[in-house]
């Protein structure tokens, strides 16, 4: 592959917008309005199919035209776009005075590597009768739909039902059963698992009396026995509950240590 950095100027590089299936009569075109110029039609498919049409011009592609390096032209016409930018950078070195390339619609996303490594946006020339064909966008109401009411809704849901059925859509009928009391039912033993009433709830979470902590008497090491819990700090070992005096409020002389680390520092 050649390295040799291209040398046409801006404004003999052009890009000419065209449809493949008009492809072939442009390139003929060109030629016929270029009939001084040396030359030479490139393509990265097959050449053969196009020089057939376009029989006094040398038709080439991509792997034959970097093989020579020797070979080269005034005027290059690149009848598509290949896939790598190096290798368009490759056409280009190739032709001492112009080029022209034949881009079709799909091929432009392939169009910006290719003006990345030239440093510059490739002017693009549309030729008349070559252009490409314009899609008319379908005209769209750009107002909002106006909000239906529930009555509108019923009867539009109501004619597609019978569009689809052919048939009328059934009424729904309603009956007059009553709303189950989940909190009776409850009480008679025959609700849903989890449906409490709000009574039956607030009982579960009401404290329960418990029973008086007696004295029992001592076991074999002399520690007292009481029938519950009732934490040996408040009782007596005979039984007998502590006084209110016990333990004693006062404990005695409070040190500050910090006060006495401080007087031995001095």
């Amino acid at each position: 592959m050649s390295s040799a950095t291209p040398t046409i100027k801006p404004n003999n590089h052009r890009i000419h917008p065209c449809p493949n299936d008009k492809k072939l009569a442009l390139a003929h075109q060109l030629v016929d309005q270029n009939l001084n110029e040396d030359i030479i039609v490139v393509t990265s498919g097959d050449p053969r199919i196009i020089q057939e049409t376009l029989k006094n011009v040398k038709v080439v592609d991509d792997k034959t035209l970097i093989k020579d390096k020797d070979l080269t032209c005034t005027l290059l016409i690149s009848f598509d776009v290949p896939l790598k930018a190096v290798i368009y950078m490759a056409r280009l070195s190739h032709t001492t005075s112009k080029a022209v390339l034949l881009l079709n619609e799909s091929e432009q996303k392939l169009l910006y590597p290719i003006e990345t490594l030239l440093g510059r946006v490739i002017k693009q020339d549309i030729i008349s009768g070559f252009e490409y064909e314009v899609k008319e966008k379908p005209k769209t109401d750009s107002r909002p739909m106006p909000k239906m009411t529930k009555s509108q809704i019923t009867e539009v849901a109501k004619k597609r039902y019978e569009e689809k059925t052919g048939e009328p859509k059934p009424k729904k009928e309603y009956t007059d059963k009553p709303k189950r009391d989940y909190k009776k039912d409850k009480v008679n033993g025959s609700a849903r698992e989890g449906a409490l009433g709000r009574d039956e709830k607030a009982k579960q979470w009401e404290k329960k009396k418990k029973a008086p902590n007696k004295f029992l008497g001592k076991d074999e090491n002399g520690k007292a026995i009481f029938s519950g819990k009732s934490g040996e700090r408040n009782h007596r070992y005979d039984g007998s509950a502590r006084d209110a005096s016990y333990p004693p409020k006062k404990v005695g002389r409070k040190i500050n240590i910090k006060a006495l680390k401080k007087k031995d520092d001095e």
